[in-house]
């Protein structure tokens, strides 16, 4: 049996509530003020302001045509609503409003602080608000003074829903600058590497290519070994650059320093220096996995272990046992760190981090042609995988 999640039982709720408030407008439309039913005018301008209301909140965001933008939905039921209220002005012919075209006006709001572009985002909500105001004036007469705390009330709902709003595309806001610093450094940190690639490869292919000229003059008959080994040193750093700089397209700065580089050799000192009395760390390193691999795939396994472990350190201290394994399959290096704890941590919320150090893990492994996957293992622990062509040796 499928379980619900409290957010899908939540929303459900919500969508009842909404839709029974929207049953009152109809009971209300038309009515004189003194009776509810029977009713003594047409429904149908109430039913089309109420469906077309409904559509633009409840449609799914995995169904919406690419023409449903937020602004069109924002826009277009605030229009409505606005019209009918200023025909039953225009009429003479009080209409009475109810919950549910309040709501959906107050969503809408909600949604055009929030989603709409930049330059549309004023005016849609300004145009909400308006058709909000407006509710006002579809009952032909000045407003009692007991009908005024129902305004204020109004007033306090809109300050409070576009509050929110604004509030949420702020914090939307930081974040995705705060991917986009963390990409940005790690597209540099990825530059750096590249940097140390080449500069190994080249380094050989000098060294053997002076000794390629000395032996030319002494010793020809053992010269193809080194041109061999030239060509393979060119042909690994030509590998590096092609896998690594189609990442750095948009980072114009230089490298004004080298950034030291991990391998495979170096997780066994990481997690030896990581374990602690009250926490066991386990490395299994398979047989198979070659300690030629390239350079860079060796630096992102060694940077998804260091990563996974700092988490573990912030997130998870309560575990006891944590396993790194170093599988080869298919051809392909598995990196994986696994843990058992329950999220226990000990650290001030300050030095927790602020859950940006995966997406700049995932930048450098897919930049690889890798994979990276993260998230719990069953019900207790957590698992972070990479998965990186081997290449040639």
């Amino acid at each position: 049996m499928k379980s619900v999640s409290p957010r899908g039982c939540a929303r459900g709720f919500a969508v009842g509530v909404l839709l029974a408030a929207c049953v009152a407008d109809v009971l209300v439309s038309g009515s004189d003020g003194t009776s509810v039913l029977p009713m003594a005018g047409p429904v149908w301008p109430t039913l089309a302001v109420l469906l077309v209301g409904l559509a633009a909140v409840l449609w799914p965001a995995g169904r919406r045509p690419e023409w449903l933008t937020p602004q069109v939905r924002t826009a277009i039921p605030a229009l409505a609503s606005a019209l009918y209220s200023v025909g039953s002005l225009l009429s003479a012919k009080p209409n009475l409003f109810g919950p549910g075209e309040t709501v959906i006006l107050l969503c809408l709001l909600f949604i055009a602080v929030r989603h709409c572009p930049p330059r549309w985002a004023v005016g849609c909500g300004v145009l909400d608000v308006g058709a909000l105001l407006l509710l006002t004036v579809r009952h032909g007469e000045p407003l009692r003074t007991d009908e005024l705390g129902l305004v204020v009330v109004g007033l306090v709902l809109i300050g409070l829903f576009v509050g929110l709003a604004a509030y949420l595309r702020t914090m939307d806001y930081r974040r995705t600058v705060a991917i986009s610093d963390t990409r940005r450094s790690e597209r540099v940190a990825i530059a750096a590497d590249l940097h140390d690639f080449v500069a190994h490869h080249v380094t050989g292919i000098l060294v053997q290519t002076q000794m390629a000229r000395m032996m030319a003059q002494t010793q020809l008959q053992e010269l193809d070994p080194v041109l061999a080994g030239i060509e393979r040193a060119a042909t690994e750093a030509l590998a590096s650059m092609r896998r690594t700089v189609g990442v750095l397209r948009d980072t114009g700065e230089e490298i004004a320093h080298h950034r030291p580089v991990g391998d495979l050799g170096a997780i066994t000192d990481l997690t030896d220096g990581f374990a602690s009395p009250v926490q066991q760390v386990t490395l299994r390193r398979d047989p198979a996995v070659r300690d030629d691999l390239p350079h860079e795939v060796q630096a992102a396994a060694f940077r998804v272990v260091q990563e996974a472990l700092t988490n573990i350190r912030r997130h998870a201290a309560d575990a006891a046992h944590i396993e790194v394994h170093l599988r080869n399959e298919a051809d392909r290096l598995v990196v994986s760190v696994v843990d058992d704890g329950l999220g226990g941590t000990h650290l001030p919320a300050a030095a927790r981090g602020g859950g940006f150090g995966l997406v700049g893990l995932k930048e450098r492994v897919t930049a690889l042609g890798g994979e990276l996957d993260a998230g719990p293992r069953g019900s207790v622990g957590w698992q972070v995988r990479a998965v990186f062509p081997a290449g040639k040796s």
